[in-house]
C-alpha cells in the first residue's frame, strides 16, 4: 500500500486541527456520559452522570479525526463534499462535529453554542425524548444512519452519480466490511463515470475489533489486504499510527495527494476525453479502537481492544475509581484550551472550518429535498392502448419511461436501477434513449453498454438498493424494477429507508425527497417457467408493516392503469411506493381515461362487468392483474350459467384503500366501503399475494366476516400459468365453487354447476399433464361483452 511520507501541516495548522479533534472527542465522551456539569468546572459527582450509559466510543475518535481532516480539505480546496459514516453508531462524534461547526445550533437553536447548549447536547444523546446514538436523520449532514451495516459504500456511490462536483467521503468500518452487501458494493467503481459523476473516497477504518471479536480485514496482513483492494480496482493509501502528531501529518499528506489525484482523474476525463476506467484512490486508516480513551480499566486493557467498543467505564455510579477515571479522561483533552468561559468553542479551534453550505454538516446534498427539482413527465395519456386490446403492461410502460429519460436528460436526475432485469422485464424501450452504464471492458457482442447511461444493472439487489437510496437522498429520482420474489433480498434495507423517512418527515428542516419506487414484475403468477423458487409475493406484506404515512402499494390490473400509477408515483415524495405488474401480454380492460379515473378512486365497482343493478347477491373483488382476469372470467361463467344471480365486480388498485381512513391516509371511509362491499353480502376476493393480508386490512370493516379471500398458498412449481392458479385454488372454476358454497340458497340450485366446476379442474389437470399447456378455453378466453 502507498504511504505518503511528508509533513504538510505547519505548527499553527497542526495545533488547530489537533485542538478541533480534542474538542470533538471531549464532546463525544460528554454525550455518552454526562447529564450535567458539562465543562467539569465543579467536582464530578455520580449525579452528573446519566443513569443509563449508551453509546459507542470505540469508533468515534477515528471518525472525529477524519471529519477534522476532511474539513481541512473542504476549506482549503473549496471542495463540495459530504461524509458518509458506515460505523453510524459513532453518532456522538458526528453530532459533536455538527455542533462545533455551528450547524447543529442553527437547526436546533435550543442547543446553543455555549455551556447551556452543551449541557443540552450531552443530555439529549441516547436519552428519553432526545436523539438516537446512531447517525440518524436528526443529525445534520447525514444521509446514512449506519445502524445496520453493509450499505455505506453503495449509498456513497448513489450520492455521487450525476453529481460531477461532489466528493463523497465514505468511512467503512472493518466490521461492516465483513458483510456481503458491502463486499459487492466495492464493484460500484465499475459504474462511476469520472466525466459526468462525482467521486467516492472509500476510507477503510481498521481499528481491529467488533463488539467482542477481531475483524477479518484487520488480521489478514497488509499484503493480502492490498491484493484484495487492488483486485477491486482501487489504489490503497495507508495511514496508521498511535501518536496524534504523526497521524495528523500522515493523514493530511495522504489526503492532499489523493485529492490532487482525484482532480487529475476528473480533468483527464472531462478535458481530455479519456474514457479508460481509473483506478480510484482510497484510504486504509489503522488507528486503535477507543483511541485516547482509558488504556486500562480494572487491570484489563481497553484502548485498542474490543472492550472500547461501547462504554469503557460502565460502573460510574457504584465505583468511585471509575468516576475519577472519567473525569481524568475528559480533562485529558484540556477543555480549558477548547472552550471559553461561556462554553463556546474558541476561535482558534473553529475559525479555520468551512462556512455555510460548505460545511460537512451543512452541505445541501445531505438534505436532498433542498436542491431537488421535479421530474419532467410526459402526459401518460398519450401512451395508452386501446381498451379490449392485448398488451404487455411493462412493455407499454417502457415507452413512457423512455420519454421520461429523454425529457430529463438535461438535468441528469433520473435513473433506472435494477439487478440485470431491464430487458427481461420488458422495459427495453428505455434503451432506445439511454445505455446501460458500464466502465469495465465492453466486448463487440455486448449491447447497450457504454461508459455512461441512465440505466444501472448489477446482479446485487443490495447494491442496487443502496445506489438508488443514495441517489434519492441527494434529491434525484429513480425506479427499481425487480423480480418480485427477490425483492425480499433487500427487506432489511427497505426497513431502514422507511424508518429514515418516518423520522425525517417530522423534522421541519429536512425537506421531502423523491420517493423510492419499486416495480415488481416477473411476479408469482407468471413465474411458472422458473418454478417454486421464483414464486413469492410476500414483499408486499413486509412493506405493509411500515408506518402508514410512508408506504403505498399499487396493483394495476392492466397496461393503462400501470401507466397512471407509475406517473403518480414518480411525482410523489417521502414515500416507499410498491407497484406490482405483469410483463406478459394480457387484456386491457379500460381505455386510458377510464383507467385514470379508476386509479384516482383507488378501488371501485366495474359497472360494465357487473349485473347487480345496485343490489348484489355476491361481490367479486380482485386486486392484481391475474386475479382480475380470474374474477372477470368467474363473472362471465356466473352470468352465463346463473343469469339470475346478481354479481358485482370490484377492482382494487390502491391496496391502502381497504384500510379505514383512521389507519391510513388513503383509507376509504366506512360509509363508502360499505356501499361498495355491502354490509351483509358475501365477498369472494381474489388477491395477488398471501390472502391473510386482505383480512388484516379489512378486519375492522362491517362486513369482514363475509370476506372470503383467495390468494397464494405456497403452492407452486414449474408448470403452466393457469395450473398455478389451480394449485392455489384461485382459478375461475374454484371461484365459481366459492360463490356457490357461500351465497345463501345457491348450493342446492347450483349443485350441478358446482359439480361441473370440480370436473373442469380435473379435466384441466389431465390436459395440462398430457399436453403441457392450458385448456384451450382458458388460453382463448376473452371478456364477451366489451370492456370499460
Amino acid at each position: 500500500m502507498i504511504v505518503v511520507d511528508s509533513a504538510p501541516l505547519s505548527a499553527q495548522e497542526l495545533a488547530a486541527i489537533d485542538g478541533y479533534w480534542r474538542a470533538a472527542n471531549y464532546l463525544s465522551v460528554g454525550q455518552i456520559y454526562l447529564l450535567a456539569n458539562p465543562l467539569l468546572r465543579e467536582p464530578l459527582v455520580p449525579e452528573d452522570v446519566k443513569p443509563r450509559l449508551l453509546g459507542h466510543w470505540g469508533t468515534t475518535p477515528g471518525l472525529n479525526l477524519l471529519y477534522a481532516h476532511l474539513s481541512r480539505i473542504v476549506a482549503r480546496r473549496d471542495q463540495d463534499m459530504i461524509f458518509v459514516t458506515g460505523p453510524g453508531h459513532g453518532g456522538a462524534g458526528l453530532v459533536a462535529n455538527a455542533w462545533l461547526e455551528g450547524t447543529y445550533s442553527e437547526v436546533y437553536p435550543q442547543v446553543s453554542l455555549d455551556e447551556r447548549g452543551m449541557a443540552r447536547l450531552f443530555k439529549q444523546f441516547s436519552f428519553p425524548g432526545g436523539i438516537p446514538s446512531h447517525v440518524a436523520p436528526e443529525t445534520p449532514g447525514s444521509i446514512h444512519e449506519g445502524g445496520e451495516l453493509g450499505y455505506s459504500l453503495s449509498h456513497a456511490f448513489g450520492a455521487a452519480l450525476d453529481n460531477p462536483d461532489l466528493v463523497v467521503a465514505c468511512v467503512i468500518g472493518d466490521g461492516e466490511a465483513e458483510t456481503g452487501a458491502l463486499a459487492a458494493s466495492w464493484h460500484s467503481n465499475k459504474f462511476l463515470d469520472p466525466a459526468t459523476d462525482g467521486a467516492v473516497l472509500p476510507i477503510l477504518h481498521l481499528n481491529g475489533y467488533k463488539i467482542s471479536n477481531p475483524t477479518v480485514l484487520a488480521r489478514i496482513g497488509d499484503d493480502e489486504l492490498e491484493d484484495l483492494l487492488r483486485g477491486y480496482g482501487y489504489r490503497p493509501y495507508l495511514v496508521q499510527g498511535y501518536e496524534p502528531e504523526a497521524v495528523h501529518q500522515s493523514l493530511a499528506a495522504t489526503l492532499d495527494t489523493i485529492f490532487d489525484e482525484l482532480a487529475s482523474v476528473r480533468d483527464a476525463a472531462r478535458e481530455g476525453g479519456i474514457d479508460d476506467r481509473p483506478q480510484w484512490p482510497m484510504v486504509v486508516l489503522r488507528t486503535p479502537k477507543g483511541w485516547t480513551g482509558p488504556r486500562q480499566v480494572d487491570g484489563e486493557p481497553v484502548e485498542g481492544t474490543w472492550r472500547a467498543h461501547q462504554v469503557p467505564l460502565a460502573d460510574i455510579h457504584n465505583d468511585s475509581a471509575h468516576l475519577a477515571m472519567l473525569r481524568d479522561w475528559m480533562l485529558s483533552y484540556r477543555p480549558e484550551e477548547l472552550f471559553d468561559r461561556y462554553g463556546t468553542p474558541k476561535p482558534s479551534i473553529v475559525d479555520w472550518l468551512p462556512r455555510g453550505t460548505a460545511r460537512l454538516s451543512g452541505n445541501p446534498h445531505a438534505n436532498g429535498g433542498r436542491i431537488s427539482r421535479e421530474l419532467e413527465l410526459p402526459d401518460f395519456h398519450g401512451y395508452g392502448v386501446m381498451a379490449g386490446s392485448t398488451a404487455g403492461a411493462t412493455s407499454v410502460l417502457g415507452t413512457y419511461l423512455r420519454d421520461v429519460t429523454i425529457a430529463n436528460r438535461p438535468y441528469r436526475n433520473f435513473r433506472i436501477v435494477g439487478p440485470d432485469e431491464t430487458e427481461s422485464n420488458r422495459l427495453g424501450a428505455v434503451l432506445e434513449a439511454t445505455d446501460k452504464v458500464w466502465q469495465a471492458t465492453i466486448a463487440p457482442v455486448d449491447q447497450h453498454l457504454a461508459p455512461r447511461g441512465g440505466v444501472m444493472e448489477i446482479l446485487s439487489e443490495h447494491t442496487c438498493q443502496g445506489w438508488l437510496e443514495g441517489y434519492l437522498l441527494t434529491g434525484r429520482h429513480g425506479l427499481f424494477p425487480c423480480y418480485e420474489a427477490f425483492a425480499h433480498i433487500i427487506d432489511s434495507m427497505v426497513n431502514q429507508h422507511a424508518k429514515w423517512l418516518k423520522v425525517a418527515q417530522r423534522l421541519s428542516w429536512r425537506k421531502p425527497i423523491p420517493s423510492l419506487n419499486y416495480l415488481l414484475t416477473s411476479h408469482v403468477w407468471r413465474q411458472d417457467h422458473n418454478g417454486f423458487s421464483h414464486q413469492d409475493p410476500g414483499f408486499i406484506d413486509h412493506v405493509m408493516n411500515k408506518k402508514a404515512e410512508v408506504v403505498r402499494v399499487y396493483l394495476p390490473p392492466d397496461a393503462n392503469t400501470l401507466l397512471c400509477v407509475t406517473d403518480h408515483c414518480l411525482r410523489t415524495r417521502d414515500l416507499v411506493n410498491v407497484i406490482v405488474a405483469g410483463k406478459d401480454p394480457a387484456p386491457t380492460w379500460m381505455d386510458v381515461d377510464a383507467a385514470a379515473r379508476h386509479c384516482a378512486r383507488g378501488l371501485g365497482i366495474w359497472e360494465w362487468a357487473s349485473n347487480d343493478a345496485g343490489d348484489p347477491d355476491v361481490v367479486l373483488a380482485a386486486a392484481g392483474d391475474v386475479p382480475t382476469m380470474e374474477v372477470l372470467a368467474t363473472a362471465d361463467l356466473l352470468r352465463t350459467e346463473l343469469p339470475e344471480l346478481r354479481v358485482r365486480v370490484v377492482n382494487v388498485v390502491d391496496l391502502m384503500r381497504l384500510q379505514p381512513a383512521s389507519e391510513h391516509p388513503h383509507g376509504l371511509p366506512d360509509a363508502e366501503f360499505d356501499a361498495i362491499f355491502t354490509t351483509d353480502r358475501q365477498v369472494v376476493f381474489a388477491y395477488h399475494g398471501y390472502p391473510w393480508l386482505i383480512h388484516r386490512l379489512t378486519y375492522r370493516r362491517t362486513n369482514h366476516d363475509n370476506f372470503h379471500v383467495r390468494g397464494y398458498k405456497e403452492e407452486g412449481t414449474t408448470t403452466t400459468p393457469f395450473d398455478m392458479l389451480v394449485l392455489n385454488d384461485m382459478d375461475r372454476f374454484h371461484l365459481v365453487m366459492d360463490v356457490i358454497d357461500r351465497v345463501p340458497g345457491l348450493s342446492r340450485r347450483a349443485a350441478t354447476l358446482r359439480q361441473r366446476m370440480v370436473d373442469k379442474r380435473a379435466e384441466h389437470r389431465d390436459y395440462v399433464h398430457e399436453t403441457g399447456q392450458d385448456l384451450p378455453e382458458v388460453r382463448g378466453w376473452l371478456w364477451p361483452t366489451g370492456s370499460g
